[in-house]
């Protein structure tokens, strides 16, 4: 039995590897939004929940081998695939392989409450997958190595099942008739669990902040409570007379232990006194992080992880082992797929995260009633007293995440609200201040230093091109670098891409005259999409292209910053084109910084930076690139604002941030890639294959070096002398304002 369980326990880590590596693939491929994602996780579980009824005969170790080399196939063939369906069509094969490893394995086991502790130790071997993959395989090196080592663990699996897993003759005795209320209990465990981990992933993510060493963490805490309560659930069947009770109680128990949950993560951790600046140590945070997710998470999934061995001792009359845990594991999952499209897709978007776990708390309640009728007065009470004690998501915590407990009390959070990808804030200030907030997290406001960052990336991206026609602009935020863009006379057409549908509202709505009321400007077209799954299935072209991504940190952003996205929106620029890029220098560290402009340098090896300081200090810089090299005719430029043409919004424009002409715009230069190459030496290129930046940044995310790393780049930087050129002396003037500005 030991080896059984070792068994097991790979298959699990490999599992949770190639799942991992698959979604980060994914994500390059079809976006980030919730509904691809969503169609890509019910065909994951989907096929797991097929594999494991109609190939469970297979051989276990023919199973690993064929998931080893199905992986590989993976790795080669996810990059080449540009849609949803072909994106099915590859990940299908491996999932029906996977979903046959412990339906096959259970052939060997003669007890059904051992079967639990087959899943346990599955389980287990999972959270280890997931620490190991988000930590190491993947923030060390990248997906191919972290695919060949879950390789080696189905090869290793396979060898050792070999030898000790012989291969029994299919039982023929007589089955029982189906226990169909056993079923529909498991099932709505498992719609309960992968609901509320849809559910509550949002919300910590928000109160970690969302790095990808987050999602490791509370995938991890997850499954681990899962497993730790299988083992539980299996060590009380063997001696439990009757299991089918004892199932009805866990469902129960579970609707009182989802309102612990909700109350904990919607009412109570967010205003735990954490600070977590206090500490430069990141992992200081992820202990923290750790005990907090343990705290909320442990009481539920214990529950829901004694549910599934106690669901199988309570069907195991005269059954053979192999079909009893397929036909469990099947029910389960079905529920579990059904549950995260529903939470993900439809619940959080519909009816809010508070009334989305009241209906988890009513469903888990009815699986325990059916299971226990006679107890009819108790689940009402419970269930009711729970549903009652569900607190609305604080609206704190949306606007400010992982800092909500030291913003308590400081604004007025006027909008608040629960997109289908991302949570949107809008607070004020006594002294009129307005700031936006996605993902826990402020993207925007009229804060004069992020005012003078969302215009430039607008006019440096239209007033360094000859004729910008056509702009490009992903990621709307609060629409401030989008109305730069729009209030240039040469512009016909601007086209918005953003992923959350509740974003161009908010900033409809409390930033129009900033913004210049651009998403009613005839001009303007949105488009509600992943910007990188736009850009690469487009045919159209651009004339300027503007990225200004969520913070370097967050899972995801990395993903606008890879040199085959760069190479993209080169491709899509048309001749004499320009792009413009936000680099943020607070909140991440030097090596993240360094990847970012080294990946951006080596597809546009003519780009320049230009410098957004803060109290005389580094804080955040915009990149722009072009194919041809960059030529600045100081002269035009000022024809090109239009301070001659009255109707032109453009001088008023860069007046608002303290740019009274072209020359206080330009004389942000900060530096180019010829003067850089030695201080980006060694600098790690962030690809597809590694998404390096986002590991590098998550682990610099309660670091403020913003004026160290930009003192140190200017130290490199010389004035570019055949870049601006005048016939007026205002290259004279440019000179003298950089020389002044640093």
């Amino acid at each position: 039995m030991i080896l059984l369980l070792l068994l097991s326990f790979g298959s699990g880590v490999a599992a949770l590897i190639y799942e991992i590596v698959w979604f980060q693939l994914l994500e390059l491929v079809i976006g980030s939004t919730a509904v691809a994602l969503g169609i890509l996780l019910a065909t994951f579980m989907g096929g797991m929940c097929l594999g494991s009824l109609i190939l469970r005969r297979l051989n276990y170790a023919v199973i690993e081998l064929a998931i080893g080399v199905l992986g590989i196939l993976v790795l080669l063939l996810m990059p080449l695939v540009h849609g949803v369906y072909a994106a099915v069509a590859c990940l299908l094969p491996p999932t029906l392989l996977m979903g046959a490893t412990l339906p096959a394995l259970a052939r060997q086991v003669e007890k059904v409450s051992s079967l639990g502790l087959l899943y346990g130790a599955n389980i287990v071997g999972a959270v280890i997958g997931s620490l190991l993959s988000g930590f190491y395989l993947l923030r060390v090196h990248d997906v191919a190595t972290a695919t060949y080592v879950a390789v080696a663990i189905n090869a290793a699996v396979a060898a050792i099942a070999f030898v000790v897993v012989r291969v029994p003759s299919i039982s023929t005795k007589n089955q029982r008739s189906t226990d169909t209320i056993i079923y529909i209990a498991i099932a709505l465990s498992g719609l309960c669990a992968l609901g509320a981990e849809a559910l509550w992933t949002r919300t910590l993510s928000l109160l970690f902040g969302a790095s990808v060493y987050t999602f490791s963490i509370i995938v991890a805490v997850f499954l681990a409570g899962l497993g730790i309560g299988t083992a539980i659930g299996s060590t009380l069947s063997r001696t439990l007379h009757r299991p089918r009770v004892a199932l009805g109680w866990c469902q129960l128990l579970a609707a009182g232990a989802i309102a612990w949950t909700a109350f904990s993560l919607d009412a109570s951790l967010p205003y735990w006194p954490v600070n977590p600046l206090l500490s430069t140590n990141i992992w200081f945070n992820f202990e923290l992080d750790i005990a907090r997710a343990c705290w909320a998470l442990l009481p539920p999934t214990l529950l829901w992880g004694a549910s599934f061995p106690l669901a199988l001792s309570a069907v195991s009359s005269g059954r053979d082992s192999s079909k009893l845990f397929a036909s469990v594991y099947a029910a389960n999952t079905l529920g579990a797929i059904l549950g995260a499209l529903c939470a993900s897709l439809l619940l959080i978007a519909w009816i809010g995260s508070q009334h989305a776990q009241q209906v988890l708390i009513a469903l888990s309640a009815i699986a325990g009633l059916i299971l226990l009728p006679k107890r009819w007065p108790v689940v009402a009470v419970l269930g009711g007293l729970s549903i009652y004690s569900v607190p609305p998501i604080s609206k704190t915590l949306i606007a400010y995440g992982r800092y909500a407990a030291t913003w308590v009390g400081k604004s007025d959070i006027v909008y608040a609200g629960e997109g289908i990808n991302s949570s949107v804030a809008v607070a004020s200030f006594p002294n009129g201040i307005f700031t936006f907030h996605v993902a826990g997290k402020i993207q925007a406001s009229n804060v004069p230093r992020d005012m003078r960052l969302q215009r430039m990336l607008g006019h440096l991206t239209t007033l360094t091109t000859a004729n910008p026609r056509s702009v490009l602009v992903i990621g709307c935020g609060a629409g401030i670098t989008a109305g730069a863009v729009s209030i240039d006379p040469k512009v016909q057409r601007v086209t918005i891409v953003e992923i959350e549908p509740l974003v161009p509202q908010a900033a409809s709505a409390y930033f129009r005259e900033p913004n210049f009321d651009v998403l009613h400007n005839p001009k303007t077209q949105i488009h509600i999409d992943d910007g990188r799954h736009y850009l690469l299935t487009t045919s159209e072209k651009f004339d300027g292209i503007t990225v200004d991504p969520l913070d370097p940190w967050v899972k995801g952003a990395a993903n606008l910053y890879t040199q085959e996205f760069l190479e993209a929106m080169k491709q899509h620029l048309n001749p004499g084109g320009a792009v413009t890029m936000y680099i943020q220098l607070f909140e991440t560290d030097l090596d993240a910084v360094k990847s970012s402009v080294a990946t951006f340098f080596e597809v546009f090896p003519n780009g320049a930076i230009w410098g957004n300081p803060y109290q005389g200090q580094g804080h955040d810089m915009v990149l722009l690139g072009q194919v041809e090299p960059l030529r600045i005719d100081l002269d035009k430029m000022e024809e090109r604002v239009g301070y001659r043409d009255p109707s032109s919004k453009m001088p008023q424009s860069l007046a608002d941030v303290g740019m009274n002409s072209p020359v206080d715009l330009f004389a942000t230069y900060a530096g180019r890639a010829s003067d850089l190459r030695l201080w980006l030496t060694g600098s790690a290129i962030n690809r597809d294959r590694n998404l390096r930046m986002q590991y590098l940044a998550g682990f610099g995310l309660n670091l403020d070096d913003s004026a160290a790393i930009y003192a140190g780049m200017l130290a490199y930087a010389r004035f570019p002398d055949d870049v601006f050129t005048s016939t007026e002396g205002r290259v004279d003037s440019l000179r003298e304002a950089i020389r002044r500005g640093r």
